[in-house]
């Protein structure tokens, strides 16, 4: 009996130290805890920001503008030095700076400010973490989609890559980074509201809409997603108070990706066209010209011996769909085609009456005036060394090319040196020179010789109409 006790409580104690076993097995792949998923998420966040943040830059623009006195008691117009912030950010290492055109609108002097290189966060690295600031200049500007391009002369800075705006999410995670009332430095967090908002009807430009909070400041700062990459550029806000109330706007990085080239080689915005012209379907149009359907778009009219004419494509066709991809509506659309550059194809479908077909349509380089003027550049006779540029007189024969002028002599800006002595001065491709110094500029010949005879480091004073506007462009020659 006493044998058999024993043999028993053996079986009992292998049974509970069987059980232990197991239940320890258990605790050991019980899944992660809330807390052990937070932590996760808070470590991938600052992992993420540390990383972005390197990519970020603080825009300074020194201008001048009105100045609001209330205490005056005359109606005299007060003009003052301005200082103004924005947000940027690397594009190439070899030190481009993508932010937005209306950040350097009129600016005399752009500064960046570089982040500091700390390799930890925290406040006792607060001095460590006050940035560099350089020099920048504007290289290129596009108004029209609102992005202007920066150059600094530091270089191996780390760049953001681009995200494939095609794979953008509603409802995804996204980080707003830049400098919001002028706070450098600074991440919000919010979620993709809009893949692809049209603000304007009239206008094909989408934008990406988020819900992190945006304010004054963070214009041209970066929209990234949890991998680190560009969704788009902050640009603007739907505010009633001034700050953020959750609408915030940013250009698609497809189009950034599309104009950074352009900017870079030319200084302005080369776009692609198909030469035909697009309308918003609607029920009356559709009843009027007895169409197949009363919504999409349409064509209503192609440019003669276009690409879209010789694709065989003719008003009031009806475009069911771009690359394969299904057209409902214009945006959409539209944004395909903005974002187009000369050489590519786009395979158009269509719907003509009972027909339909797919058209190969080419896309051809939109002529641009400056480009034009180009044409006329004479290598012995066109570059101005110390100014950094290549000029063309403003004649006669170029008039229709110039006619937007105020004033109808002078010295048109078609392009820069690779050394851009010029810098300094702040001239632009497109700029119109019409006085140096206080004296009218009538030639390129009269300018150039205007420059020789000056010494290093005189004080030159360039008269400049610049986008309808005169304005003086003061600096020192090297």
């Amino acid at each position: 009996m006493r044998n058999r006790r024993v043999q028993v409580t053996r079986q009992l104690l292998g049974l509970i130290a069987g059980l232990a076993l197991a239940q320890g097995v258990a605790s050991a792949q019980t899944p992660p805890t809330r807390m052990d998923a937070l932590q996760n998420l808070n470590g991938a966040v600052t992992s993420l920001v540390k990383q972005v943040s390197q990519s970020v830059v603080q825009v300074i623009v020194s201008s001048y503008g009105p100045v609001d006195d209330s205490g005056r008691a005359d109606t005299d117009l007060v003009i003052g030095r301005q200082r103004t912030m924005g947000s940027g950010l690397v594009i190439d290492a070899g030190g481009y700076i993508i932010t937005n055109a209306h950040v350097v609108a009129n600016a005399r002097r752009v500064d960046v400010v570089l982040p500091g290189r700390s390799a930890e966060e925290g406040v006792r690295t607060l001095t460590k973490a006050r940035g560099r600031t350089v020099d920048a200049k504007v290289i290129g500007v596009a108004r029209e989609i609102d992005l202007a391009l920066l150059k600094v002369a530091e270089t191996d800075l780390p760049a953001l890559p681009f995200a494939d705006y095609d794979e953008v999410r509603q409802g995804e995670m996204v980080f707003a980074f830049g400098s919001p009332e002028g706070l450098r430095g600074s991440v919000t967090m919010g979620i993709v509201s809009a893949v692809a908002r049209q603000p304007n009807p009239d206008n094909p430009l989408v934008y990406v809409q988020t819900d992190a909070p945006i304010n004054h400041g963070n214009s041209g700062g970066p929209l990234v997603n949890v991998k680190g990459q560009l969704v788009g550029i902050n640009t603007y806000i739907v505010s009633e108070s001034g700050g953020s109330q959750g609408i915030g706007f940013a250009i698609p990085s497809a189009l950034v990706e599309m104009a950074y080239p352009k900017l870079q080689r030319y200084g302005h915005l080369h776009r692609g066209e198909v030469g035909m012209l697009l309308q918003t379907i609607t029920p009356t149009l559709a009843a009027g010209l007895g169409l197949s359907q009363d919504w999409g778009v349409m064509i209503s009219d192609v440019t003669p011996d276009g690409p879209a004419e010789a694709a065989g494509l003719e008003p009031q066709d009806i475009i069911v769909s771009i690359d394969g991809e299904p057209v409902d509506a214009l945006p959409r659309l539209g944004f395909q085609l903005f974002t187009r550059s000369a050489g590519d194809h786009v395979k158009i479908g269509v719907t003509r009456g009972a027909e339909t077909f797919t058209a190969d349509v080419a896309v051809t380089e939109r002529p641009h005036d400056f480009d034009r003027l180009s044409d006329l550049i004479d290598p012995a006779k066109s570059l101005i060394s110390r100014l950094g540029i290549l000029g063309v007189d403003i004649t006669e024969d170029n008039a229709a090319l110039t006619a937007s002028l105020r004033v109808p002599t002078g010295v048109v800006v078609v392009g820069r040196t690779k050394e851009d002595a010029g810098s300094e001065a702040g001239l632009q491709t497109g700029d119109a020179i019409h006085g140096i110094n206080g004296a009218a500029v009538t030639s390129l010949e009269q300018l150039r010789s205007a420059v020789d005879s000056l010494q290093s480091r005189s004080s030159v004073v360039l008269q400049v109409e610049r986008n309808g506007q005169m304005t003086f462009l003061a600096f020192e020659l090297d």
